[in-house]
């Protein structure tokens, strides 16, 4: 429960005067009381936030706390603003959700109409052990930006770059990175990108504060990011992702400006895997990474604007876990795999987007889904009046870009190849979903072609030295020897593939 409301009003007119189910604490004539109905509620539920500490503005840990802010905490579970737990129920099974069930939400409806009663106070569960400071334990490496950035008041949002040298002398592979804003206000995400070329440091040289702006940076690699209602967690089953040694770290921070002047100084925990991990963790999006930008002009007015897009997995795979990523005016999400034999499962559902709750989602049990099943996703805008989180009043046309009042949207899927053979062509096929051409041509081959056009030296291979900034990625997860060279042999493997 926490951080900000700044839908009271409208949520007040969509509030239900009552939920279905049958009451946890029995019948309506049964008191409900603090100690025994409502505490479990909110120990479990919300203290993790509402703690001094954490991001949330207010304490709930104790019956004064709770009965204080006890008509507001009945708004917020009723129309489900709190806890920020975006998944609706049956469709996906994730671990660690916060989603109240019916009951839970009528038992602190009927104890704030009955009068917030505390009842015996013997009977009040033990808060929780909560852990302070650092919420993974104590990283293996804590860095810290130089120096505090300035953000204005008000004004455009502002995506800025810092870099942070680690000084590492050799290779790594890390489990988490737990994110600790100095100004949580204003920070919305930050993305954790990795370079071992220099590149950042120059362009952060050629800045005259700290950081560099804009979306000029070519990372060589990446460990994530976190955004506004996230929270840090290892990677599951003994997954790691790679820290080249040499490499700095370059945090993209997107700050949108809140009404008062901040400074923020971020510092970020990483924490190491003791040896590299047996599988490697791969990402799609469905639509891709700027993919959505042809399929995003919305007109004022619009209550109901569908993007959709869907993505034939190539080869099998486990899902482990899913995100989503979009603005204000988007209000639903919709995950869905069909199996090659026709089955239906779904994946994720999301009934009412907020751009102010960005979690990820980790699956119960990892989800296999073989070669040639079908992921859809459908996204829903709503740029009508009638929509309380529209940036605009009256509406304007919303097409794709990057500032918070732009919009974007997709589902972002983490998984594991069943076979380890099957990486690069997999991220191969994944990347090349934008370089479709028009005539559905292959766009796995024509962005193989595009990366063999890059052989400066003619010796059939591309090394991370020829290759575009931009693919560097791509082609070390191309790379199966390992060797900073995608060969001749591995490209031919990879076009036999293709074709």
């Amino acid at each position: 429960m926490t951080h900000r409301l700044p839908r009271l009003v409208a949520l007040l007119a969509l509030a239900s005067p009552a939920l279905a189910g049958s009451p946890v604490a029995g019948s309506e004539t049964t008191p409900v009381t603090f100690a025994e109905h409502v505490a479990p509620i909110v120990f479990q539920n919300c203290a993790s936030c509402h703690r001094p500490g954490e991001a949330a503005p207010f304490p709930l840990l104790d019956y004064g706390d709770v009965k204080k802010r006890g008509r507001m905490i009945q708004l917020v579970t009723q129309t489900r603003y709190m806890p920020p737990w975006q998944p609706e129920p049956g469709f996906g099974e994730f671990r660690d959700s916060h989603y109240l069930t019916t009951d839970e939400v009528e038992t602190i409806r009927r104890w704030v109409e009955g009068g917030m009663e505390e009842g015996d106070p013997a009977k009040t569960p033990e808060l929780p052990e909560f852990t302070s400071g650092w919420q993974l334990g104590d990283p293996d490496l804590v860095v810290k930006m130089d120096a505090a950035y300035s953000v204005p008041a008000d004004g455009p949002d502002i995506y800025r770059n810092f870099v942070l040298p680690l000084g590492l002398d050799e290779d790594k592979w890390v489990t988490a990175v737990e994110v600790r804003p100095s100004a949580r206000p204003v920070v919305h995400h930050v993305l954790y990108f990795l370079d071992d070329s220099g590149r950042a440091r120059k362009l952060d040289e050629r800045d005259a504060g700290p950081g560099f702006d804009g979306f000029v940076f070519q990372a060589t690699g990446n460990l994530g990011g976190w955004a506004v209602g996230g929270t840090a967690r290892h990677l599951p089953d003994g997954l790691a992702m790679p820290l080249p040694k040499g490499a700095d770290l370059v945090l993209q921070t997107h700050f949108h400006p809140s009404g008062k002047a901040e400074r923020e100084e971020t510092t970020l925990g990483i924490y190491f895997a003791d040896a590299p991990p047996e599988r490697t963790l791969m990402e799609f999006q469905v639509p891709p990474e700027y993919g959505s930008y042809w399929g995003i002009d919305i007109p004022a007015g619009e209550a109901h604007y569908p993007v959709t897009d869907s993505f034939e997995i190539p080869v099998d795979i486990q899902l482990i876990n899913v995100g989503g990523h979009a603005h204000y005016i988007c209000s639903k999400m919709i995950g869905r795999a069909t199996y090659p034999d026709g089955r239906s499962e779904p994946l994720l559902y999301i009934d009412d987007w907020d751009f102010n709750w960005q979690g990820w989602y980790e699956y119960e049990e990892p989800i296999f889904l073989p070669a040639g099943t079908i992921v859809d996703v459908e996204l829903i805008y709503d740029n009508s009046d009638m929509n309380p989180r529209n940036p605009f009043s009256p509406p304007r046309r919303i097409a794709w870009g990057l500032e918070s009042t732009d919009e974007m949207g997709s589902l972002i899927f983490d998984a594991v190849p069943v076979n380890e053979d099957d990486v690069a062509w997999f991220h191969l096929v994944s990347a090349g979903r934008p370089f479709r051409s028009y005539e559905g041509d292959n766009g796995a081959l024509n962005l193989l072609r595009r990366i063999q056009s890059m052989d400066r030296d003619g010796d059939g291979g591309v090394s991370r030295t020829e290759v575009a900034p931009y693919l560097v990625q791509l082609l070390d997860a191309l790379d199966r020897e390992k060797d900073g060279i995608l060969s001749a042999v591995e490209i031919a493997a990879l076009e036999a593939r293709a074709n």
